[in-house]
This record gives structure tokens, C-alpha cells and sequence, in this order.
């Protein structure tokens, strides 16, 4: 027999421990470590959010796939084996592929969406990741637009717009059409809010150069916002945008050339699909000389520590 979704979670003592007790938890996604960064800089990073977690006083819960079971929580010896496994033998696992991924022996990453669909059958309500999904550069065609449409829309939006989760970022993600994915989103009724700043971080830039929906100033307000958001029974995500710490950020002008540059070179090759963005960030990389790797990993950290911070908040009510 398959099984339903909460048959096949694998909650780590700590965890489970934890969400018993109705402590502090933050889910973690693990794409990052198949797709994203390469070894040792993938685990490294990992671990690094794992701790920015508990420097926050909460527990860490990265989510993966292995063996047609949804860990919820890795230990170091999972993290070293998801870390070095030939990334065409780790399937990314979203809405549309997860039960594919939960029928197939090895190892499974979880993108937002399907680290989200995991977190919460699992009961937690905050989630950290690098930047979300979106509408990508030329997926709607118009004026300037790459030809012909692709019409590539992440599944995070609609992840988003269905899953009651407190989601921190740093935006979404630089290769994407950022005033279409709000433009979604705002359809969708999910909120997005920037923190400390008026306009929408730009992931590895500190700004995107497009005015956020709402902003509040500190992390304490972000908090306070979730809790009521979380409180309505919307049924959606609210997310949660902090900036790229500012030493390593990309300056804005830069970042959103070199994610231009790098998607027309994209649609030239035909590179469309679950391929696409770990292509376009391994060239935005090599533009920008490793740069965009180093303000990626630094946000990523950050956002794990925020959202650690956040999920403290809401346990104390």
C-alpha cells in the first residue's frame, strides 16, 4: 500500500520532540545542497543555516526525500550523503513531481513547494529558504520579452497560495520576472513583506528596483504580522523578505544585467524546465566571477537565523 503524505514522514527526535512541546521550529529546504552549490560548499551551508537556527534558539528541520520517505530533519551523516550524491541521481521534488519522488529508491531534494507540503503536514509553520520561484524572464512574451513565450512559472506560487507558512527570503529569485511574480502572487492573495527597507529585496542585490507590496521595520514586526496572518485562517503563506546582508550584496544594477544576460543566453540554448535556474545561477556565477555565490550563501544563512528568530516569537504566543 502507498500510503498517505503523513504515512511517509520521517520526523527526527529533536524535532518531533519539539513541535511536541510547541517549541520553535524552522523547515529547511534541501535543493541547495543537490542543485545548488557544490560539495563541500553545499553541506558547509547547510550546516551553517542549521546552526543560524539554533543561534536563534530554535531547531533546525532540513527536509529531503530518501528511499521513498520524506525526512523531516537529516542528521550529519544524511546531510554528507545527499551532499555527495551525483546530482543526476537526485531528483528535485516539487508539487507536480512529489509522488514520483516517494516512488523511487535514492535520494529526492525538496524545492519549496514540496519542502512546504512537507513542513506543514509535519506541523511546522516556518520555513527559510534562499529566494522563491517565480515567472520566468520571457515566460508571458510581450514588448522586449524573449521569444516565444515559454510560459515557465514556478510551482511555488501556487505552493504559496495554498499552504498556511511563514516563508523568509531575500526575495525572488534574480532570474526571475520579479513585477510578474508579485503580479501572481497578489492575484493569488499571498502577502509579501520586506523588512527594514521600502522596496522588495533582489536576492543577491539589496533591493529588486520594485517597490515591496508591504514593508515593516525590523524582524519584531515581521513576527507580529505572521502571527495575525497565521491567526486569520487565510489558508496561504506570508513571506517574509530580508535583505542580502549588505557586505556581500551585489550592487543592484550588476545583478539584474547579469540575470538578464544570463537568461537570454538560457532561451538561446533551450534551456527550459527544472534544468533552468541551476543553470542560470552556475552562469551568473561565472559572470560575476563567484560573487553572486558568495551573497547567496551569506543569505541563505541570514534567512535561516531570521526565520529562527521569528519562529521564537510565534511559540511564545
Amino acid at each position: 500500500m502507498i500510503g498517505s503524505l503523513a504515512d511517509r514522514l520521517s520526523i527526527k527526535p529533536e524535532v518531533a520532540a519539539a513541535l511536541r512541546a510547541g517549541g520553535p521550529v524552522v523547515a529547511l529546504e534541501s535543493t541547495l545542497i543537490s542543485h545548488g552549490l557544490p560539495y563541500p560548499a553545499n553541506v558547509e551551508v547547510a550546516r551553517a543555516s542549521e546552526a543560524a537556527v539554533r543561534e536563534a534558539g530554535a531547531v533546525p528541520a532540513t527536509i529531503a526525500i530518501h528511499d521513498g520517505r520524506l525526512l523531516v530533519g537529516l542528521d550529519d551523516a544524511e546531510l554528507e550523503a545527499l551532499a555527495t550524491a551525483p546530482a543526476d541521481s537526485v531528483l528535485k521534488a516539487s508539487r507536480p513531481s512529489l509522488s514520483a519522488a516517494l516512488t523511487r529508491d535514492g535520494w529526492s531534494a525538496t524545492t519549496v513547494s514540496a519542502t512546504m507540503i512537507a513542513a506543514h503536514a509535519a506541523g511546522i509553520t516556518v520555513f527559510a529558504t534562499g529566494g522563491i520561484g517565480g515567472v520566468h524572464m520571457g515566460a508571458l512574451g510581450g514588448p522586449g520579452a524573449l521569444e516565444p513565450p515559454t510560459f515557465d512559472i514556478s510551482s511555488d506560487l501556487e505552493e504559496l497560495a495554498r499552504t498556511p507558512m511563514v516563508v523568509v527570503c531575500a526575495g525572488p529569485k534574480a532570474i526571475l520576472d520579479v513585477p510578474a511574480t508579485l503580479e501572481v502572487l497578489e492575484t493569488r492573495g499571498v502577502p509579501l513583506v520586506a523588512v527594514g527597507q521600502a522596496d522588495l529585496p533582489g536576492f543577491t542585490a539589496r533591493s529588486s528596483g520594485v517597490p515591496a507590496p508591504w514593508s515593516v521595520p525590523d524582524v519584531a514586526a515581521a513576527a507580529g504580522l505572521a502571527v495575525a496572518h497565521l491567526a486569520l485562517g487565510l489558508g496561504g503563506a506570508i513571506v517574509i523578505c530580508v535583505p542580502v546582508p549588505a557586505d556581500v550584496a551585489l550592487p543592484d544594477e550588476i545583478a539584474r544585467r547579469v540575470a538578464e544576460q544570463a537568461a537570454r543566453e538560457a532561451d538561446a540554448a533551450g534551456i527550459h524546465g527544472p534544468a533552468l535556474t541551476p543553470w542560470l545561477l552556475a552562469r551568473i556565477a561565472a559572470i560575476t566571477d563567484g560573487a553572486s555565490v558568495r551573497a547567496n550563501t551569506a543569505l541563505i544563512v541570514n534567512d535561516a537565523l531570521v526565520a529562527g528568530q521569528i519562529a521564537v516569537r510565534l511559540a511564545r504566543g
